[in-house]
């Protein structure tokens, strides 16, 4: 499979003398944990249709339904088709807990009319001010890191989310898709043409019109999710982080890295940067944040090990 994000460690396995990077405190809320349901590129209650075309990247869930119609083209997907089996379902699961969480943030900064189009906007907790109860999108909404890659933005709606014909979100100066999260009490609404970013959460239905393009998460509770000839791509994941790396044993070391749960994480390693092979050391698709290898390739008489970890859909 091929990488989608990858970070390289260089470390004395002897020595224990490490690099090892750190995450800085992100601008905003705290991200919405997915957990599992961070590797469904569209997840719904009783089913999923679409008319014609297109292309989702990423797994594909129906729970508790157990209905897929392809349309005619049918649409390609580029994962996993999982309906009504336990992975759905713990997807499903994870979906109601990380629905509730962003639900129940608190102290949001209101957006007069629940008005989208014409802003820019820092990292931050968003809501509409009720007046209607809705978010609205209406040509470009820029979201800004600031140069924050782990900058984080988290959009509340009493009712519905309704992007325009033809409107944006565009994200500027280190901003990720990973990091959108629109919480949606009823259903959300892409029209036509409309290019989008972020995790949509909706406790009703979903609708994606012709032509969108979403890099993000469709993923709806209760209700269907519908589609004509859209693009669908999850956002690329955070990077495996080296946490800790320890000579636990004479002929063996311990590495922990910090990686997005449910997507396959490889880890490899070589005594030399002047080889040109790396050495698989594992192949994992863990369930926790946290994840422990022990490296019995770095024995006794290993004076220095390079490491590198990436994670593929």
């Amino acid at each position: 499979m091929k990488p989608i994000a990858m970070q390289i460690l260089m470390g004395l396995a002897l020595a224990l003398s490490v690099i090892i990077p750190h995450r800085t405190l992100a601008a905003g809320p705290e991200p919405v944990d997915l957990k599992s349901a961070a590797h469904f590129a569209i997840l719904a209650g009783p089913s999923i249709t679409s008319t014609s075309g297109g292309a989702i990247d990423g797994d594909v869930g129906v729970s508790p339904g157990n209905t897929f119609t392809p349309g005619t083209p049918p649409v390609t997907i580029n994962g996993t088709l999982h309906l009504a089996d336990s992975l759905s379902l713990q997807a499903k699961n994870d979906l109601i807990t990380a629905y509730t969480n962003a639900e129940g943030r608190t102290s949001p900064t209101l957006v007069a009319g629940g008005a989208l189009g014409s802003l820019t906007l820092p990292p931050g907790l968003y809501k509409d001010d009720g007046a209607p109860v809705s978010l609205g999108l209406t040509g470009t909404l820029t979201l800004d890191a600031a140069g924050d890659p782990n900058a984080v933005w988290i959009f509340q709606s009493a009712s519905t989310l309704i992007a325009e014909a033809n409107s944006s979100v565009v994200l500027t100066h280190g901003a990720q898709a990973r990091n959108v999260f629109w919480q949606v009490g009823s259903s959300a609404t892409l029209r036509t043409g409309v290019i989008f970013k972020g995790t949509i959460m909706a406790l009703s239905a979903i609708t994606l019109e012709t032509l969108v393009t979403l890099e993000g998460l469709a993923l709806a509770r209760n209700e269907a999710v519908t589609l004509d000839n859209a693009s669908i791509s999850l956002p690329t994941p955070e990077a495996p982080r080296f946490t800790r790396i320890s000579r636990t044993a004479a002929d063996s070391a311990t590495v922990v890295l910090s990686t997005t749960p449910y997507f396959l994480m490889t880890l490899e390693a070589r005594p030399d940067l002047l080889l040109t092979n790396w050495t698989t050391i594992a192949a994992e698709i863990p369930v926790a944040r946290l994840w422990t290898n022990t490296d019995s390739t770095a024995t006794a008489i290993v004076t220095q090990r390079f490491y590198r970890a990436f994670i593929s859909r």
